[in-house]
């Protein structure tokens, strides 16, 4: 499915001539719409192991009082925790904070940040695309990338002495305010609504319908292929 917008003129007329608002708004709610199951699931899975899970299970899990045993374990460790709590890009910093609250290593926060390329939504990704044998090199590969980069973070940062030694991360704001980020989230708010409104006065819910659907096959009643020759 072709949304990409040709002909004459620089990317600006053309994004704000009415084919191209109208692609703009097709792309913008079907990459939501194609995601927001896994980040809701992941925001509420880091918010509940922050809330129910004991500080102290972290400080045992990553060895908290043992410098060196935790330092080794972090890397390993963290993105195994990033697997099983399901988290996406938006979800694992703030899980990542309550982890480092709980002990994990420094290098042990960067490999679970990292680990956001092996969580279980996008291992089913790889399976359906490439199959089992090549998900799982993939797997591992990562897991080696994102464990190797932690110690390597570890060690140079601890070097340079640039890892903090207060484990008080603040999850949240403390309170509502009136800022630079507020005024930003009501402007793009406004576009969003313009975005969505437009898709949805432009077939985009058909659309949508459309790309949900099981794909067709060209399979017979007899359940194999019909080839057609020349």
């Amino acid at each position: 499915m072709d949304m990409s917008v040709g002909g004459e003129g620089t990317v600006l007329s053309r994004a704000i001539s009415p084919k191209g608002f109208t692609a703009i708004s097709h792309f913008f709610v079907m990459d939501w719409a194609s995601v927001w199951t896994d980040i809701a699931l992941g925001l509420l899975i880091s918010g509940a192991l922050a809330a129910w899970v004991p500080h102290q299970f972290w400080q045992t899990l990553f060895l908290a009082h043992d410098r060196i045993g935790s330092v080794l374990v972090g890397p390993l460790i963290g993105p195994l925790v990033a697997i099983i709590s399901f988290v996406c890009s938006v979800g694992n910093v703030p899980l990542a904070a309550v982890l480092w609250n709980g002990g994990i290593s420094f290098g042990g926060v960067v490999a679970f940040i990292f680990a956001d390329l092996i969580i279980l939504p996008i291992l089913d990704i790889y399976r359906k695309y490439y199959g089992w044998r090549i998900a799982g090199l993939l797997f591992l590969v990562f897991y080696a990338a994102m464990a190797l980069a932690g110690y390597a973070v570890e060690l140079l940062f601890g070097v340079s002495g640039l890892i903090p030694a207060k484990r008080h991360a603040t999850v949240a704001m403390a309170s509502v305010s009136w800022n630079y980020t507020t005024v930003l989230n009501i402007v793009f708010l406004v576009i969003a609504a313009m975005l969505i409104w437009r898709f949805m006065r432009t077939g985009g819910p058909d659309m949508l319908r459309m790309m949900a659907a099981p794909a067709p096959t060209n399979a017979g009643s007899d359940g194999h292929a019909h080839h057609h020759h020349s």
